[in-house]
């Protein structure tokens, strides 16, 4: 009787950091592949890790998303579903999870060809929302989000075998360079950095709120940022940026006035479909990982 071993690419969690090359391509569609990325644009984005879009929707639509927004995280009984994250030192809400089934403007914006047609391109195949939220960062005292790659996180809790997923943050407030932006290390994406210690039961509860188990060390970090730099996304509301699930990234606190509040989306490739996670107990609950591998039409 033989017992299938899964190859694991991307070891994480053990006893020690480990830098592994990327295996997997960043670009996935096959050249000259049509969509609505350019190709200088394809090629910036397979050598930096991210695309920005100076205005990938308008006004009126920033307009009425935020609206929705506000409405979502100011109704008690969202407020108190599972898919609400606090923040860890006060009451404020700082993330709702899975808003493309919570809310049909939401879902809309997800099956925009303007936003799942990159996705495709980008991924080369049809995608599934692994993950939506809207992240809600108030001023005077919005906490950040500490660097980590998303995929280690995906690969070791929610099962992603390969680095074929990609994110898109939608600013819905403006980003100005004081209040909290998106911080990426350019070209990060090519090497997968293994990160040390096991992964906690339930560990997605403390996680949310708070990174600790898959976060990098100060020096690993500091090598990192040595050789890729730091590149700050700044922009008006309805600009976007596209990043590969293995940037190196991060947000500092929002200690101003002003707020900064998006949309983030998550698309998969359903040739990439999650199986059981590499490095935890259990996977995550669906509303964070999603298990409904339905291509988005």
């Amino acid at each position: 009787m033989t017992t299938d071993v899964r190859t694991d690419l991307y070891p994480t969690r053990k006893t020690a950091e480990m830098v592994t090359p990327r295996q997997d391509p960043v670009v996935w569609c096959r050249p000259g592949a049509p969509g609505p990325i350019a190709v200088k644009d394809l090629q910036s984005f397979d050598h930096d890790g991210f695309l920005t879009v100076d205005q990938l929707i308008t006004p009126d639509e920033v307009a009425e998303y935020h609206a929705e927004l506000e409405r979502l995280i100011a109704d008690p009984a969202v407020r108190a579903d599972e898919r609400s994250i606090v923040e860890p030192n006060g009451q404020k809400v700082r993330s709702v999870f899975e808003v493309h089934r919570i809310s049909e403007l939401f879902a809309r914006l997800v099956g925009d060809e303007r936003v799942v047609g990159r996705a495709r391109q980008i991924l080369g195949s049809d995608v599934y929302v692994h993950q939506s939220r809207i992240n809600v960062k108030p001023g005077f005292g919005a906490s950040g989000f500490y660097w980590h790659s998303d995929f280690e996180t995906w690969h070791a809790e929610d099962g992603l075998p390969h680095m074929r997923a990609v994110s898109v943050s939608i600013a819905l407030t403006e980003n100005h360079d004081t209040n909290g932006g998106l911080m990426i290390m350019p070209g990060s994406h090519r090497s997968f950095l293994g990160c040390a210690g096991e992964t906690p039961q339930d560990n997605y509860k403390k996680s949310l709120r708070m990174q600790d188990a898959g976060t990098p060390s100060d020096d690993a970090l500091t090598r990192l940022a040595d050789r890729h730099g730091i590149k700050l996304f700044t922009g008006r509301a309805g600009s976007a940026t596209w990043f590969d699930c293995n940037c190196m990234h991060g947000s500092g606190d929002n200690i101003t006035p002003y707020p900064r509040s998006n949309v983030f989306i998550v698309f998969n490739s359903v040739e990439n479909a999650a199986e059981e996670p590499f490095a935890a107990p259990a996977r995550r609950p669906e509303f964070i990982g999603a298990r409904d591998f339905t291509p988005v039409r």
